[in-house]
């Protein structure tokens, strides 16, 4: 414990001095992989960041979520929406704004518990009081097989290259008709952005590998919009055929998969007798966030 606490106070001080956090976490255990753990990090101290670029940068921010509108509206009429990888939802938010009928279920989640209090601010200062938003990982993601209609990412998938199979797999597990991805393009890129994202770690075959798992693309191509020539964003959109399972239940225990219950300020399994933290109206639905609790339910 005490590494660790000198660990998080050398990171702030990189943060605050503008260096790379994940790169020194690489760094520091001679790896070229980003880790889980070195991506929350990351991701958790800059939190606020997002929602400050968002506001700085209005019809950028406007002119991708319009195209990213586009391209989800075309696929039909749905009643539920998740963003994996939500960040303070400026994305999820913004893309909102263009539904005249926004979809009955909303989610979102992130593995950065900062980011998600930052984007339940985020989404009420716009009014947009009825989206569900949690932590979680995007490779045990806390929802039911089958279980929402359209699943998207913006630059999520993004810092783990050599991952996408992983992925790929879990989020196709989750997504009922369509899963919609805006990640980083190795195919479009040119040799200088090739070369930043195999330096970052980046995903870097997400088309050939959904191409391997036989999945049915319908359309792959640069997106409209890209912030970054170096990281230029790419549009893959999946799609799930012949669903017709119909789950009354989302959210689930990102460990078994059971079913999760909202009891007692908390998220409860009771078949798994494991429970899952709510802070500051924040469900903590990470894997590593259970606890066990087998007597849970008990009268005492």
């Amino acid at each position: 414990m005490e590494r660790e606490k000198h660990l998080l106070f050398t990171i702030r001080d990189i943060y605050e001095k503008g260096g790379n956090i994940i790169e020194y976490l690489k760094q520091s255990k001679q790896t070229d992989i980003n880790s889980i753990e070195d991506i929350m990090i990351s991701y958790d101290f800059q939190a606020g960041t997002y929602i400050k670029y968002a506001d700085h940068n209005k019809e950028y921010v406007q002119a991708y979520t319009g195209n990213l509108f586009k391209v989800i509206s075309s696929l039909g009429k749905f009643d539920s929406i998740l963003e994996v990888g939500v960040g303070e939802a400026t994305t999820l938010a913004n893309l909102l704004l263009y539904f005249s009928d926004i979809p009955k279920y909303v989610y979102g989640f992130d593995i950065s518990w900062s980011r998600i209090k930052y984007g339940l601010y985020y989404l009420s200062k716009l009014g947009l009081t009825k989206v569900q938003l949690a932590t979680g990982d995007i490779f045990a993601c806390p929802f039911r097989d089958n279980s929402i209609d359209i699943v998207y990412t913006s630059h999520s998938i993004e810092p783990n290259g050599g991952k996408e199979k992983e992925a790929l797999r879990e989020l196709f597990r989750i997504t009922k008709y369509y899963l919609v991805l805006l990640e980083p393009s190795f195919d479009f890129a040119d040799e200088e952005g090739r070369t930043r994202m195999l330096k970052n770690g980046y995903v870097t075959n997400l088309y050939k590998i959904a191409k391997e798992l036989g999945y049915n693309i319908i359309e792959h191509r640069l997106f409209d919009v890209s912030s970054n020539r170096l990281n230029p964003t790419g549009l893959i959109v999946i799609k799930k055929s012949n669903n017709n399972q119909h789950n009354l239940s989302f959210l689930c225990c990102p460990l078994t998969y059971t079913n999760l219950d909202l009891i007692n300020g908390c998220y409860y399994s009771k078949d798994a007798f494991l429970a899952y933290p709510v802070i500051d109206k924040v469900p903590c639905l990470l894997p590593q966030n259970a606890i066990i609790a087998t007597h849970f339910l008990d009268e005492l």
